[in-house]
């Protein structure tokens, strides 16, 4: 029996991703920032806590050193390869599954986000990226004086 890997959106997205790079065009929302097509992607978990949003990305195989997350006008974007020694038919490979190359996610944060205090760690393969909420706006109860 074979296992076969059902990705219901998998078609669509290597579609996306071989138009992008046949027609040069950004992976971006638009912007003037340069053309960027991702050899993959890597799966990610978002979550909301009380005090922030969590995100953990599955980057196995990528140096930290090759990993790129910035922050700019409320968008979370992260970048980065994972090089792969070049492999010759003689040492018996049979498959590869395993991919490298560039990746390239981006995130649109919400208004609760705030832009400071953003911080990533790296183990175990999982890039951690926590982003801290805002302070909530307490409603202030304005007295009215008579005249």
């Amino acid at each position: 029996m074979n296992i076969i890997r059902y990705e219901p959106w998998g078609f669509v997205t290597r579609l996306q991703r071989d138009l992008d790079r046949l027609l040069g065009e950004s992976a971006g929302s638009g912007d003037e920032s340069p053309a960027v097509a991702s050899d993959w992607l890597p799966a990610v978990d978002i979550k909301e806590e009380a005090h922030g949003f969590v995100i953990h990305a599955d980057v196995p195989g990528v140096e930290p050193k090759d990993i790129d997350v910035t922050l700019d006008n409320a968008v979370l974007t992260i970048r980065g390869e994972r090089r792969v020694d070049a492999r010759d038919e003689r040492d018996g490979y049979r498959r590869v599954e395993r991919l490298s190359g560039q990746f390239f996610r981006r995130f649109s944060l919400p208004d609760t986000a705030a832009q400071e205090g953003v911080a990533a760690r790296y183990a175990n393969g999982v890039l951690e990226v926590r982003i801290p909420k805002q302070p909530q706006v307490q409603p202030r109860r304005i007295e009215v004086a008579a005249a």
